[in-house]
């Protein structure tokens, strides 16, 4: 059994909170008053209700810790060294379509590292969580990311550009590159789940761009504690800064990586 602090406790708390109110607007999705931010990317009263849970809950607990939500402006805490980057609804379009594959994240940042990170996906109750040094964890059992090492036998995920988004002509490109070497590709709709997979050894490795911070924050520090590499896709930056992330088993990563950051 995990080791868990007071911290992660309140982070799992509030977004198991946040899941009831989800999960009882997924069940009457097709009532759900949904507004376009911009094509192919929803915002809908269940995101905004969600987040007010958990912000409500982590304040609570932590009032000097600063913020970043994905529906609301960040704001800076009293203790400018800390501060939650939180996903309340992390695969809105599978949500609103009425797919069940989406999840809440949660993540604490200290001095710019993430320390702390929460994934939660309500319809399967799996709750995957790590803090740093403490190790990754799906409920009660340890994580390990993949321990294949053929290429041959691995399955990867990526994010396609949709709509009026950048990037689908180099994305194709890669997909291109990997697709012989492997066993297949999956694109599911949440970042967070992807890193969350890598994390549990579902998926080898994962690959994407233009991400927002909430949406791979708490899967970074999974994947780490999980024994995963993380990278940006741009050699030296942070995925957290520039929004490009690859993350993949050790066993793996060298090869992956040499396919998609050419």
């Amino acid at each position: 059994m995990p080791n868990q602090s007071a911290t992660i406790n309140v982070m799992i708390q509030a977004a198991r909170k946040a899941a009831k109110s989800l999960l009882k607007d997924f069940a009457e999705v097709e009532n759900l008053q949904a507004s376009t931010k911009s094509p192919g990317d929803f915002v809908s009263k269940a995101d905004l209700r969600a987040e007010k849970i958990i912000r409500y809950e982590l304040e609570k607990a932590r009032p000097y810790y600063g913020w970043v939500g994905e529906e609301s402006e960040e704001t800076i805490g009293k203790d400018p060294t800390r501060r939650w980057i939180v996903d309340p609804l992390d695969g809105t379009s599978n949500f609103l379509h009425g797919i069940p594959h989406w999840a809440i994240s949660i993540a604490l940042e200290h001095k710019n590292e993430i320390t702390t990170g929460v994934i939660y996906d309500p319809i399967r109750d799996e709750c995957f969580f790590a803090e740093k040094g403490n190790g990754a964890w799906l409920n009660d059992k340890r994580l390990r990311v993949s321990g294949r090492t053929q290429m041959i036998e691995m399955l990867f995920s990526t994010g396609i550009p949709f709509a009026n988004k950048s990037g689908l002509s180099l994305t194709l490109k890669e997909i291109e590159s990997i697709m012989p070497k492997c066993s297949g590709l999956r694109r599911d709709g949440s970042a967070a789940l992807d890193l969350a997979y890598v994390a549990s050894g579902r998926f080898d490795g994962y690959w994407e761009r233009g991400l927002n911070s909430w949406d791979i924050a708490a899967g970074i520090i999974i994947v780490k504690e999980s024994g995963g590499i993380i990278s940006s896709l741009k050699k030296g930056e942070n995925p957290i800064s520039n929004g490009s992330i690859l993350a993949a088993s050790g066993k793996v990563f060298e090869e992956f990586s040499n396919l998609i950051m050419t």
